[in-house]
């Protein structure tokens, strides 16, 4: 019988570890932002690359929870074949929307897409790219996902996919809230000093459309933390077991540093915004994914 202390299929020590970590990294973010942005900050065409692509995995997330209800919901019967159908879609709709939504503009650049210049269907292909992209997740997913327990499935699906649109949002809130200016604003100043802010310096909706002030906190981080929740889909496949989830857990937390560094690295954000916007995200996944998983039966 697993261990009942579990935040997302891992040991509540894993939770502990994470949260401190980020309040650790506030800590020092908060003395030393600027001075570490100084030493780090050099952008590179692999940090480019990286920066632009990198989400895709955590994006995957969606289509995979899609097929987490999907195969719940079909599991239950005729009645719910059309809102199994409707929710792997929807999950496949959202990674689509998000990656085109926030990424877009540099696909649309690869089609050499010009908005009221080039033809319409080139905007087009460049969508299609991203529905091309994720087109193996949620195919791989339904072979790898066990479906004895459909509660679990549904559950499992439909907390990730409700912690990542409330993740997405409070991130939008937060970037208004904060409008806190971006190292690579600052550098555009003779003196990037001057304008320099920290964290809890605040001036609410400064910022507007202007991305040059939503550096607090990272938007980048905030996604990619939604990895976190990887070791829950291992939690549902066929051959199951806590060693896989706590590889998984391992693999999630070298791709947050890995981002983190890229973050900061491309003169985007410091390391406070970073280490809030990681800790935003696993805090939102961590209660909604216990709240929902709590409405499953438990069996030994």
């Amino acid at each position: 019988m697993k261990n009942k202390k579990q935040v997302m299929a891992v040991p509540f020590a894993c939770f502990i570890g994470v949260c401190a970590v980020c309040v650790i990294g506030i800590i020092i973010g908060s003395f030393c932002d600027l001075a570490i942005d100084e030493a780090l900050a050099n952008k590179t065409d692999i940090g480019t690359f990286f920066a632009t692509y990198g989400l895709y995995f955590a994006y995957c997330l969606f289509p995979a929870a899609g097929m987490c209800l999907f195969k719940g919901l079909s599991k239950k019967g005729g009645n719910y074949k059309m809102l199994a159908w409707v929710m792997l879609i929807v999950g496949y709709y959202m990674a689509v929307f998000y990656s085109n939504n926030y990424f877009g503009k540099h696909v649309r650049a690869l089609f050499g897409y010009t908005a009221g210049e080039s033809s319409p269907l080139l905007s087009v292909l460049s969508w299609g790219f991203w529905v091309v992209l994720y087109a193996w997740v949620p195919i791989v997913c339904y072979f790898l996902f066990d479906d004895v327990d459909p509660d679990k499935l549904i559950a499992v699906g439909a907390a990730i996919l409700a912690a990542g649109i409330v993740a997405d949002n409070v991130d939008t809130w937060l970037k208004q809230v904060g409008s806190r200016p971006r190292y690579k604003y600052l550098l555009t100043l003779d003196e990037p000093a001057s304008e320099y802010r920290n964290w809890w310096q605040m001036i609410p909706n400064l910022a507007g459309s202007n991305d040059s002030f939503k550096s607090w906190p990272s938007g980048h981080m905030m996604i990619s933390s939604m990895i976190f929740s990887l070791p829950m889909l291992a939690d549902v496949c066929k051959k199951r077991s806590t060693t896989k989830n706590i590889v998984c857990f391992a693999l999630a937390c070298v791709y947050i540093v890995i981002c983190g560094y890229n973050r900061i690295h491309m003169t985007n954000h410091f390391l406070s915004d970073v280490c809030f916007g990681i800790l935003f995200t696993y805090l939102i996944f961590s209660v909604i994914c216990s709240a929902f998983m709590k409405t499953v039966r438990k069996k030994d």
